[in-house]
């Protein structure tokens, strides 16, 4: 194939309980998607991440961490310690914070996000972040983590289903995160994330399913996958006055240098 598609965020969890990753992973390259970040946040989820992406190594990049939903269990970091000594992974989440839902375990929240950015500089590996009514808090943190990263500038991590401001996209640009963008893009009243997204600078710029969450219009409502990024794609292509082509090729060339994906060359794709 000539032009390929990355789905830099989604969640294998329920395809592999259902034995529906091979269907998952036909349609997927059958689309153009030949590219996708397994993304980890627990245990069990970490483990079946690292295991798809050794199975699937043109194809399948593994992110691991631990989520905020576990911060009033966490205890400590030694399970992805382990696995990393395994496993080679290309990112740590996803992790973050979620106000929206779980304000009540903000310090509990903190205090996990500070632990796993601390993970990611000491092995040099971006990371994946979570943020919903948390601007203030994500923005410190991912600034002090910045000020302390050591490895390349290109690949500090990434805001996972931006769904924000332009003040914040404006705050994560000056850090030099990259910013995701999901089927929320192709909804109905979100003109205003549609006009944030059409200024991001193309260098920083990424797309993704979150899947099985968040399927796009006109999916919506049913399950979603890493196939459907490419309406994600078309909205992304449409605001940005641009082709479908140079949105596919310059997200995959995004995800590529965040994810260290093999060099963007067709005999490197399996299809």
């Amino acid at each position: 194939m000539s032009q390929i598609y990355t789905d830099s965020h989604l969640h294998f969890d329920t395809f592999d309980e259902e034995k529906a990753v091979p269907e998952i992973l036909d349609r997927a390259m059958a689309a153009g998607v030949a590219r996708m970040v397994a993304i980890g946040g627990t245990d069990e989820a970490n483990l079946r991440a690292v295991r798809l992406a050794e199975a699937h190594p043109e194809n399948i990049r593994a992110v691991i961490g631990y989520d905020r939903d576990d911060a009033e269990t966490f205890k400590s970091d030694a399970g992805i310690r382990d696995l990393l000594e395994k496993h080679p992974a290309a990112g740590i989440g996803e992790t973050g914070l979620e106000y929206y839902y779980s304000a009540e375990t903000r310090g509990e929240q903190l205090t996990l996000f500070s632990g796993m950015l601390d993970l990611a500089r000491e092995k040099c590996l971006p990371v994946v972040v979570h943020s919903r009514e948390a601007d203030d808090d994500t923005i410190r943190l991912l600034r002090e983590h910045a000020s302390n990263w050591t490895g390349s500038p290109d690949r500090l991590g990434v805001l996972h289903c931006f769904t924000g401001s332009e003040e914040f996209a404006r705050s994560l640009l000056e850090i030099g995160f990259y910013i995701s963008f999901s089927g929320i893009l192709t909804f109905k009243g979100t003109e205003e994330l549609r006009r944030v997204a059409a200024g991001v600078p193309p260098e920083r710029l990424l797309i993704e399913t979150d899947a099985p969450y968040l399927a796009p219009t006109p999916y919506r409502g049913k399950r979603n996958e890493p196939a459907y990024v490419i309406q994600v794609a078309e909205v992304l292509a449409s605001v940005r006055d641009c082709s479908l082509e140079e949105i596919a090729e310059t997200t995959s060339a995004n995800a590529a240098r965040l994810f260290e994906f093999p060099p963007h060359d067709a005999k490197n794709i399996k299809s």
